[in-house]
Protein backbone atom coordinates (compact mmCIF):
# COMPACT_ATOMS: atom_id res chain seq x y z
CA UNK A 1 0.00 0.00 0.00
CA UNK A 2 0.99 3.14 -1.08
CA UNK A 3 2.34 5.73 1.89
CA UNK A 4 0.63 9.43 1.28
CA UNK A 5 1.53 12.96 3.05
CA UNK A 6 -1.19 12.61 5.72
CA UNK A 7 -1.32 9.03 6.41
CA UNK A 8 -1.40 7.77 9.81
CA UNK A 9 1.65 5.37 10.76
CA UNK A 10 3.62 3.64 12.96
CA UNK A 11 7.25 2.83 12.87
CA UNK A 12 7.93 -1.27 12.57
CA UNK A 13 11.33 -0.67 14.35
CA UNK A 14 10.17 0.75 17.07
CA UNK A 15 7.25 -2.00 17.32
CA UNK A 16 5.03 -0.10 16.62
CA UNK A 17 4.30 2.09 19.61
CA UNK A 18 3.47 5.31 18.41
CA UNK A 19 0.67 6.53 15.94
CA UNK A 20 2.47 9.34 13.39
CA UNK A 21 1.21 11.59 11.23
CA UNK A 22 3.28 11.70 7.69
CA UNK A 23 3.83 14.96 7.65
CA UNK A 24 6.50 15.05 4.46
CA UNK A 25 7.86 12.34 1.97
CA UNK A 26 11.57 12.60 0.11
CA UNK A 27 11.21 10.56 -2.43
CA UNK A 28 14.76 10.22 -3.48
CA UNK A 29 16.20 9.69 -0.54
CA UNK A 30 13.28 7.15 0.90
CA UNK A 31 12.77 9.19 4.47
CA UNK A 32 9.83 10.51 5.77
CA UNK A 33 9.23 12.89 8.21
CA UNK A 34 6.32 12.01 10.96
CA UNK A 35 4.55 14.16 13.40
CA UNK A 36 4.02 12.63 16.51
CA UNK A 37 -0.24 11.76 16.64
CA UNK A 38 -1.17 12.37 20.01
CA UNK A 39 2.72 12.81 21.15
CA UNK A 40 4.90 16.50 20.65
CA UNK A 41 6.83 14.21 18.66
CA UNK A 42 8.82 14.81 15.25
CA UNK A 43 10.77 12.04 13.78
CA UNK A 44 12.83 10.81 10.55
CA UNK A 45 11.64 7.26 9.19
CA UNK A 46 12.87 5.28 6.31
CA UNK A 47 10.21 4.25 4.14
CA UNK A 48 10.48 0.67 4.19
CA UNK A 49 10.24 0.83 8.19
CA UNK A 50 6.45 2.18 8.19
CA UNK A 51 3.64 0.51 7.97
CA UNK A 52 -0.13 1.86 7.67
CA UNK A 53 -1.79 1.55 10.66
CA UNK A 54 -5.88 0.23 9.99
CA UNK A 55 -9.11 2.24 11.52
CA UNK A 56 -9.76 -0.76 13.73
CA UNK A 57 -6.23 -0.52 15.45
CA UNK A 58 -6.06 3.26 15.05
CA UNK A 59 -9.65 3.44 17.18
CA UNK A 60 -8.19 1.15 19.65
CA UNK A 61 -5.26 2.67 20.10
CA UNK A 62 -7.46 6.12 20.42
CA UNK A 63 -9.80 4.95 23.04
CA UNK A 64 -7.24 3.65 25.72
CA UNK A 65 -5.57 7.10 25.40
CA UNK A 66 -8.86 8.81 25.48
CA UNK A 67 -9.77 7.09 28.84
CA UNK A 68 -6.45 8.17 30.19
CA UNK A 69 -7.72 12.21 29.00
CA UNK A 70 -10.85 11.28 30.92
CA UNK A 71 -9.05 10.18 33.48
CA UNK A 72 -6.47 13.28 33.79
CA UNK A 73 -9.39 15.75 33.41
CA UNK A 74 -11.91 14.37 36.13
CA UNK A 75 -9.18 14.71 38.35
CA UNK A 76 -8.16 18.01 37.40
CA UNK A 77 -11.74 19.22 37.78
CA UNK A 78 -11.99 17.30 41.02
CA UNK A 79 -9.17 19.34 42.16
CA UNK A 80 -10.46 22.62 41.32
CA UNK A 81 -13.81 21.84 42.47
CA UNK A 82 -12.28 21.83 46.11
CA UNK A 83 -10.49 24.45 45.62
CA UNK A 84 -13.50 26.49 44.47
CA UNK A 85 -15.18 25.39 47.72
CA UNK A 86 -12.64 26.65 49.96
CA UNK A 87 -12.60 30.39 48.07
CA UNK A 88 -16.11 30.58 48.51
CA UNK A 89 -16.12 29.64 52.06
CA UNK A 90 -13.17 32.28 52.50
CA UNK A 91 -15.39 34.64 50.43
CA UNK A 92 -18.64 34.13 52.51
CA UNK A 93 -17.10 33.69 55.96
CA UNK A 94 -19.13 30.22 55.69
CA UNK A 95 -22.56 31.88 56.17
CA UNK A 96 -23.89 32.92 52.90
CA UNK A 97 -25.46 30.02 50.56
CA UNK A 98 -25.89 31.73 47.14
CA UNK A 99 -22.85 32.40 45.32
CA UNK A 100 -21.78 36.21 45.86
CA UNK A 101 -18.80 37.00 43.66
CA UNK A 102 -17.03 36.29 40.29
CA UNK A 103 -13.64 34.88 39.33
CA UNK A 104 -11.09 35.90 36.84
CA UNK A 105 -8.92 33.07 35.52
CA UNK A 106 -5.23 34.13 34.00
CA UNK A 107 -5.24 34.39 30.54
CA UNK A 108 -3.56 32.20 28.28
CA UNK A 109 -1.20 33.06 24.68
CA UNK A 110 -0.86 29.25 23.39
CA UNK A 111 1.62 29.54 20.22
CA UNK A 112 1.74 25.97 18.62
CA UNK A 113 3.68 24.38 16.39
CA UNK A 114 0.85 21.84 15.54
CA UNK A 115 -2.95 23.25 14.01
CA UNK A 116 -4.48 20.09 14.93
CA UNK A 117 -2.69 19.90 18.90
CA UNK A 118 -3.50 23.82 19.05
CA UNK A 119 -7.32 23.20 18.13
CA UNK A 120 -6.95 20.49 20.50
CA UNK A 121 -5.76 22.32 23.24
CA UNK A 122 -8.41 25.01 22.72
CA UNK A 123 -11.25 22.52 23.37
CA UNK A 124 -9.52 21.49 26.42
CA UNK A 125 -9.48 25.34 27.44
CA UNK A 126 -12.83 25.91 26.53
CA UNK A 127 -14.00 22.86 28.88
CA UNK A 128 -11.61 24.26 31.67
CA UNK A 129 -13.32 27.66 31.21
CA UNK A 130 -9.75 29.22 31.22
CA UNK A 131 -9.60 32.42 28.91
CA UNK A 132 -6.86 31.62 25.87
CA UNK A 133 -5.49 33.23 22.30
CA UNK A 134 -4.24 30.38 20.28
CA UNK A 135 -1.71 31.05 17.70
CA UNK A 136 -0.57 28.13 15.35
CA UNK A 137 3.37 29.25 14.41
CA UNK A 138 6.20 27.61 13.01
CA UNK A 139 8.93 26.57 15.74
CA UNK A 140 11.78 28.43 13.75
CA UNK A 141 9.90 31.59 13.63
CA UNK A 142 8.66 32.07 17.61
CA UNK A 143 11.78 33.94 18.42
CA UNK A 144 10.83 36.88 16.04
CA UNK A 145 7.14 36.41 16.11
CA UNK A 146 5.97 36.11 18.91
CA UNK A 147 7.42 39.12 21.27
CA UNK A 148 5.18 41.48 19.34
CA UNK A 149 2.23 39.36 20.33
CA UNK A 150 2.90 39.97 23.83
CA UNK A 151 2.41 43.33 23.59
CA UNK A 152 -0.68 43.12 21.26
CA UNK A 153 -2.49 40.28 23.87
CA UNK A 154 -0.80 41.10 26.99
CA UNK A 155 -1.76 37.57 28.68
CA UNK A 156 -0.35 36.48 32.38
CA UNK A 157 0.65 33.07 30.51
CA UNK A 158 2.76 32.31 27.54
CA UNK A 159 2.76 28.67 26.18
CA UNK A 160 5.50 28.05 24.22
CA UNK A 161 5.34 24.26 22.18
CA UNK A 162 4.69 22.26 19.45
CA UNK A 163 6.90 19.25 18.37
CA UNK A 164 11.20 18.45 19.16
CA UNK A 165 12.98 15.52 19.47
CA UNK A 166 16.30 14.74 20.51
CA UNK A 167 18.79 13.22 17.39
CA UNK A 168 21.44 11.33 19.04
CA UNK A 169 23.34 11.60 15.94
CA UNK A 170 23.79 15.39 16.55
CA UNK A 171 25.36 15.24 19.80
CA UNK A 172 25.10 14.62 23.23
CA UNK A 173 21.82 15.17 25.54
CA UNK A 174 23.49 18.44 27.07
CA UNK A 175 23.75 20.04 23.27
CA UNK A 176 21.47 22.33 22.65
CA UNK A 177 21.92 22.00 18.82
CA UNK A 178 21.63 18.17 19.38
CA UNK A 179 17.58 18.93 18.92
CA UNK A 180 15.53 19.87 16.22
CA UNK A 181 13.62 22.98 17.62
CA UNK A 182 14.99 23.49 21.48
CA UNK A 183 17.00 26.28 20.30
CA UNK A 184 14.29 27.91 18.81
CA UNK A 185 12.37 27.96 22.40
CA UNK A 186 15.04 28.75 24.36
CA UNK A 187 16.09 31.75 21.77
CA UNK A 188 11.89 32.81 22.33
CA UNK A 189 11.95 32.39 26.14
CA UNK A 190 14.93 34.44 26.51
CA UNK A 191 13.30 37.85 23.96
CA UNK A 192 10.65 37.61 25.68
CA UNK A 193 12.01 37.72 28.95
CA UNK A 194 14.16 40.52 28.12
CA UNK A 195 10.85 42.79 28.40
CA UNK A 196 9.35 40.56 31.08
CA UNK A 197 11.53 39.21 33.77
CA UNK A 198 9.48 38.47 36.34
CA UNK A 199 8.11 34.50 36.39
CA UNK A 200 5.16 35.77 38.21
CA UNK A 201 4.41 39.03 35.92
CA UNK A 202 4.48 36.18 33.17
CA UNK A 203 4.23 32.27 33.25
CA UNK A 204 5.74 30.67 30.87
CA UNK A 205 5.54 26.90 29.66
CA UNK A 206 8.14 25.81 26.72
CA UNK A 207 8.93 22.89 25.41
CA UNK A 208 7.50 19.22 23.51
CA UNK A 209 8.53 16.11 22.97
CA UNK A 210 12.24 15.39 24.67
CA UNK A 211 13.23 18.91 25.00
CA UNK A 212 16.18 20.55 26.76
CA UNK A 213 14.67 21.43 29.92
CA UNK A 214 17.50 22.85 31.54
CA UNK A 215 18.32 25.19 28.78
CA UNK A 216 14.37 26.04 28.78
CA UNK A 217 14.07 26.80 32.85
CA UNK A 218 17.82 28.74 32.83
CA UNK A 219 16.16 30.81 29.97
CA UNK A 220 13.32 32.16 32.20
CA UNK A 221 10.75 29.32 31.50
CA UNK A 222 8.23 28.85 34.54
CA UNK A 223 7.65 24.92 33.15
CA UNK A 224 9.09 23.45 30.58
CA UNK A 225 9.77 19.84 29.25
CA UNK A 226 11.50 16.91 29.23
CA UNK A 227 13.85 16.48 32.46
CA UNK A 228 14.41 12.50 31.05
CA UNK A 229 13.51 13.49 27.39
CA UNK A 230 10.60 11.10 26.87
CA UNK A 231 7.71 12.74 24.95
CA UNK A 232 5.00 14.66 26.08
CA UNK A 233 1.56 13.85 25.78
CA UNK A 234 -0.38 17.05 23.34
CA UNK A 235 -2.33 18.07 25.91
CA UNK A 236 -0.22 18.39 28.74
CA UNK A 237 1.19 22.00 28.62
CA UNK A 238 -3.05 23.08 28.94
CA UNK A 239 -2.78 21.03 32.39
CA UNK A 240 0.32 22.74 33.39
CA UNK A 241 -0.71 26.24 32.99
CA UNK A 242 -4.22 25.76 33.82
CA UNK A 243 -3.49 24.93 37.19
CA UNK A 244 -1.60 28.23 37.33
CA UNK A 245 -4.33 29.93 36.29
CA UNK A 246 -7.26 28.63 38.29
CA UNK A 247 -5.08 28.69 41.33
CA UNK A 248 -5.68 32.01 43.70
CA UNK A 249 -3.02 34.91 43.15
CA UNK A 250 -2.87 34.74 47.09
CA UNK A 251 -1.37 31.07 46.50
CA UNK A 252 1.95 29.41 45.51
CA UNK A 253 1.35 26.32 43.76
CA UNK A 254 4.15 23.86 44.19
CA UNK A 255 5.68 21.84 41.06
CA UNK A 256 3.92 18.35 42.53
CA UNK A 257 0.49 20.19 42.52
CA UNK A 258 1.15 21.12 38.72
CA UNK A 259 2.19 18.11 37.66
CA UNK A 260 -0.37 15.41 39.42
CA UNK A 261 -3.35 15.67 36.84
CA UNK A 262 -0.92 15.53 33.54
CA UNK A 263 -1.01 12.49 31.36
CA UNK A 264 3.43 12.74 30.98
CA UNK A 265 4.21 13.15 35.18
CA UNK A 266 7.79 14.21 35.94
CA UNK A 267 10.03 12.69 33.92
CA UNK A 268 8.32 14.09 31.00
CA UNK A 269 7.46 17.71 32.82
CA UNK A 270 9.05 20.20 35.78
CA UNK A 271 9.64 23.42 36.93
CA UNK A 272 9.78 26.27 39.60
CA UNK A 273 7.25 27.03 42.26
CA UNK A 274 5.16 29.88 41.13
CA UNK A 275 2.12 32.31 41.97
CA UNK A 276 -1.78 31.09 40.99
CA UNK A 277 -3.26 33.87 38.45
CA UNK A 278 -7.05 33.99 39.40
CA UNK A 279 -8.80 36.89 41.16
CA UNK A 280 -12.15 36.99 42.92
CA UNK A 281 -14.29 40.22 43.05
CA UNK A 282 -17.21 40.97 44.04
CA UNK A 283 -20.45 41.78 44.37
CA UNK A 284 -22.48 40.03 41.24
CA UNK A 285 -25.06 41.82 39.65
CA UNK A 286 -27.74 40.00 37.61
CA UNK A 287 -26.16 41.46 34.01
CA UNK A 288 -22.81 40.15 35.41
CA UNK A 289 -22.72 36.63 35.07
CA UNK A 290 -20.38 36.51 32.30
CA UNK A 291 -17.65 37.30 34.86
CA UNK A 292 -18.34 33.86 36.49
CA UNK A 293 -16.73 30.86 35.75
CA UNK A 294 -19.93 28.90 34.08
CA UNK A 295 -18.60 25.27 34.68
Amino acid sequence: MTIRVGDIVARKSYKCDLLFRVQKISEEKQIVELIGEEMRLIADAPLNDLIIVSAPERQKLRQELKEKEDRSYRLFRQDYQLLRRKREYTATNGYQTKKSYFELPGKVLHIDGDALYLNKCLELYKKLSVPVFGVHMNEVDMPQKVPPLIDKVRPEVLVLTGHDAYLKNKGKKNDLQAYRHSKHFVRTVKEVRSKIGNLDHLVIFAGACQSHFESLIKAGANFASSPSRVNIHALDPVYIVSKICLASFMDRVNVIEVLRNTLTGEEGLGGVETRGLLRTGMPIQEDEETLNDQT
